[in-house]
Parts: C-alpha cells; sequence; structure tokens
C-alpha cells in the first residue's frame, strides 16, 4: 500500500474559561464517535478556511482561527467494502460566538469538555495528544 493518505482538514475548536481550556466535540454522523469538526479541503479556499467552514456546519461555531497548522493525525475512515487512510490537518480554532441553529444541528451533538475529558472521548491517539497539548 504505498499510496499517500487522502487528506482532510480540521478545526481543533477550544475556549478559555476561569483559567482553563475547554475542548468542543461533536458527534459523528454514523458511529456517534466523539470528532473534531473536519471534512475535505474545498479549492479555492486555503486549508485553514475549509476548516472554518466544517466548524460552523458541524458545530455552529465562529471565532479565531490560526492560520499556520497545529498539527496532525492520521485515521482509517470505514467504508462500505474497505477502509481509506486519512491525514488531517488541525487548525486550533478560539471559539467565541456558538449559534443557537447551524446547518447540521439535527445530525450531530455538540459538547464542551475539559482537555482531559476530551482527550479520553476520541479514539485516534494523535488527535488525542493534540488536545492534551493544549492543556500546557
Amino acid at each position: 500500500m504505498g499510496k499517500r493518505p487522502a487528506r482532510q482538514v480540521a478545526a481543533l475548536c477550544f475556549r478559555k474559561r476561569k483559567g482553563r481550556v475547554d475542548i468542543l466535540l461533536i458527534t459523528s454522523r454514523q458511529t456517534r464517535r466523539w470528532v473534531i469538526p473536519k471534512g475535505w479541503p474545498m479549492p479555492p479556499l486555503k486549508d485553514y478556511n475549509a476548516a472554518r467552514r466544517e466548524a460552523f456546519e458541524e458545530a455552529g461555531v465562529e471565532g479565531h482561527l490560526q492560520r499556520k497548522k497545529f498539527g496532525s493525525f492520521s485515521y482509517a475512515k470505514l467504508r462500505l467494502k474497505d477502509s481509506l487512510a486519512i491525514r488531517v490537518d488541525v487548525y486550533l480554532f478560539e471559539v467565541e460566538l456558538e449559534k443557537k441553529t447551524w446547518p447540521e444541528m439535527r445530525e450531530r451533538e455538540r459538547r464542551w469538555f475539559g482537555v482531559d475529558e476530551a482527550a479520553h472521548r476520541v479514539q485516534e491517539p494523535q488527535l488525542r495528544k493534540l488536545i492534551r497539548s493544549l492543556a500546557k
């Protein structure tokens, strides 16, 4: 399997409150696992702007997104007959506004977690590490 992994972009949404960092997770549509908002690149949008759009569509949040990639993680996207290796480029997104309504609100749940709890809830070890690094 010498093929390069497919690529997605994601927003690691966080807020600072009373000296602590909270992480916003959403449920995936099919398996209801806790994940961060992510999707495919959307040319001609820059990757960070595609990540911003995913954060709005999937989690209903707006805020300040860093243009420099924060990190990346890999996962296997399960499909009907096989799985696809995907590398996800992650951008930090400081949430300033949570919308009451958003495009995918009926398809997903969104919830704030402390850093340790958020890291515990996601399945991907590399994503867990990225989340934990925000506590510093």
